[in-house]
């Protein structure tokens, strides 16, 4: 039924991957499905927020969460998991839905949180907007 299952985290934030792991790792096992673990890394270079940030500032946040979702993997994916790590650049639910379509993937595994955070009163959050406009399937873990 699913071949490709991609899981949203936030590596700084283990309620957005703490209980949606264990049910996509599940889902994996049950459908011989590859994991495809995908981080946002916020979008710095628009023109009046960039210049704010030294010159090789994306570079090197792109060299530290390579290495963090790397670590990250090793200590929550075990090995019997087919595995690939993605980062992508944006807001977290455009780049969530983005990297969905590049990957082909089936379905979309992730948290809900129940903190509510002001930006989630005026934005909404992240999981409702990727439910709303990805095209392929999207299983929410509470």
């Amino acid at each position: 039924m699913y071949s490709k299952i991609m899981l949203p985290v936030d590596l700084n934030e283990e309620a957005s991957w703490s209980k949606a792991l264990p049910t996509a790792l599940t889902l994996c096992r049950t459908f011989g499905a590859s994991l495809h673990v995908v981080t946002v890394l916020p979008d710095y270079r628009m023109p009046m927020v960039g210049s704010y940030f030294p010159k090789d500032f994306a570079k090197k946040a792109h060299e530290a969460i390579t290495a963090a979702l790397h670590d990250f993997i090793k200590a929550n994916v075990p090995d019997d998991i087919q595995v690939q790590s993605v980062i992508v650049d944006g807001s977290p639910w455009e780049a969530i839905i983005k990297a969905g379509k590049k990957l082909d993937v089936d379905l979309i595994v992730m948290a809900s949180h129940t903190k509510r955070k002001f930006v989630d009163y005026v934005l909404g959050p992240n999981a409702e907007h990727v439910v709303h406009h990805a095209k392929m399937s999207v299983m929410i873990v509470r």
